[in-house]
């Protein structure tokens, strides 16, 4: 009985990701007149610019270490 609950579990564990990855093959690409919406800056991730300068000059004030957030060096003030 435990071997069959086994296998109807496995069957239904590839046929959910068999389904997954179906769905995502009917992605469209974006097209050039919808790429205007996403290049404002309501869609960035740190879309106000104070409050982002401000979470970083935080997170090296925590860490002891300047640099490593988009910019060559690190804490050990070497290039």
């Amino acid at each position: 009985m435990k071997v069959i609950a086994k296998k109807a579990a496995s069957l239904l564990l590839i046929a959910s990701a068999a389904l997954a990855l179906s769905a995502c093959g009917t992605i469209k690409p974006v097209q050039p007149w919808e790429k205007g919406n996403l290049a404002k800056t309501a869609m960035t991730f740190e879309n106000d610019r104070l409050e982002s300068r401000y979470g970083e000059h935080i997170y090296t004030s925590r860490e002891s270490a300047s640099g490593g957030a988009g910019v060559g060096g690190g804490g050990c003030g070497c290039n």
